[in-house]
């Protein structure tokens, strides 16, 4: 079992040189993304969260995704309880929890990849992630409230997701099983985080069961020793498959996972991890950076072979991210120059690429791999209120 120290800081600087970019994210998060979601999101007829909105807040699609409703109810929950008692903000958390306790899970307690506008089922449960969020959701939801309901809802999910997590798909899964048998890096990286924001609900001894394996799995296992970085998709015990799914690397979910376990690290007094996670942090980006254009590649494979993913060389607003999160914390943690410079190289690039300077609001989510915008929306099925707000929140009150 693992020891908790909330006092121990390592050799993390009492105030990074990178104070004054604190007060840049916060205005950005509460003047202009924050208001986005709050004025274009709300579905007042039927309940729930409007996704797809294009540049200027229009609504371009009516169905509703598990998931992104879950990360929204988070958002604004977690805005309540850390920022600022706002009851707009839990207002805005309850309305969604409201259509998601509704609507959102078979009989099974499975939760629903998609609705329509009204909250009739389209999509089976076939994707873990929106348990996940869903969990993650009331969690959150349940700090603000101390409703029973929501702290069962979020409890009995996550113990599903722990009953399904070496089959995450399931029956909806589509491989035939035993030939090519991988797990997929996104469900440990996910519970990493899940289980230290679930702590209040789940209980410190589950959290501290849970953490040891999941470091052991990305550490041994998903890491690839040769290159220093982690691999999408793995055999047993860690064997790599020289295939399209094992040779695959998804630099951004490398580099998210590096801080939900510098978080950990911190949180146990591991200062030996936070090291590792800087290196393959910086290794990854490295390895994942463009050189020509600049910004970091969604897709590479570590052959240098071409991908099955046709937008492998897109710029995504989460993978640049989750990547500054991870430098910002580094950084902070260990004072190290090179976390610094890349730091302020990802702020550069995307600062100045995916914020709207005509339309504010929420970030774009695509850019060609020269930087432009290639869709101008600003929210869709598989991008809603969360990795701007919630980064913008982390690094605001990790640089500050």
């Amino acid at each position: 079992m693992l020891e908790t120290n909330n006092d121990i800081k390592f050799d993390q600087l009492e105030n990074t040189d990178l104070y004054q970019y604190a007060d840049l994210y916060k205005d950005e998060l509460l003047k202009e993304v924050i208001p986005f979601w709050e004025k274009y999101s709300i579905d007042n007829q039927y309940g729930g969260y409007f996704t797809c909105l294009d540049r200027q807040g229009n609504v371009y699609d009516t169905d509703k995704f598990i998931w992104l409703q879950g990360r929204q109810v988070w958002t604004f929950s977690m805005l309540y309880n850390k920022v600022e008692k706002k009851q707009e903000w839990l207002d805005i958390a309850l309305h969604g929890a409201k259509f998601l306790l509704e609507n959102g899970r078979d009989a099974d307690g499975n939760w629903y990849f998609s609705l329509n506008q009204k909250g009739e089922p389209l999509v089976v449960p076939y994707n873990i992630f929106s348990d996940c969020f869903a969990a993650m959701a009331f969690g959150e939801l349940y700090k603000a409230t101390n409703d029973s309901l929501h702290k069962e809802v979020a409890v009995n999910t996550y113990n599903n997701i722990i009953s399904r997590q070496n089959n995450p798909k399931g029956k909806w899964s589509k491989a035939i099983g035993g030939t090519r048998e991988l797990k997929n890096f996104s469900l440990p990286m996910i519970l990493c985080n899940l289980s230290l924001l679930l702590e209040e609900v789940i209980g410190k001894e589950v959290v501290d069961q849970m953490v040891p394996p999941l470091i052991e799995d990305i550490m041994t296992n998903f890491l690839n020793k040769e290159h220093g970085i982690i691999m999408e998709n793995v055999g047993a015990n860690g064997a790599f498959s020289d295939s399209f799914e094992g040779r695959i690397i998804n630099p951004g979910h490398g580099n998210e996972s590096m801080w939900f376990l510098m978080d950990i690290a911190a949180r146990y007094n591991k200062p030996e991890l936070v090291k590792q996670c800087e290196e393959i942090l910086i290794k990854t980006t490295e390895f994942g950076w463009d050189k020509e254009f600049g910004g970091i590649y969604y897709f590479l494979d570590i052959k240098g072979h071409p991908t099955q993913e046709l937008q492998w060389n897109q710029k995504l607003w989460w993978v640049h991210i989750e990547t500054m999160i991870s430098f910002a914390k580094a950084y902070k943690l260990t004072g190290n120059e090179k976390s610094k410079e890349w730091f302020v190289k990802l702020h550069d690039y995307t600062w100045n690429h995916f914020r709207d300077e005509k339309y504010k609001g929420e970030w774009f989510g695509y850019l060609t791999r020269e930087g432009k915008p290639l869709l101008e929306a600003k929210g869709g099925k598989w991008k809603g209120c969360f990795h701007v707000p919630r980064g913008l929140y982390e690094l605001w009150t990790t640089l500050k």
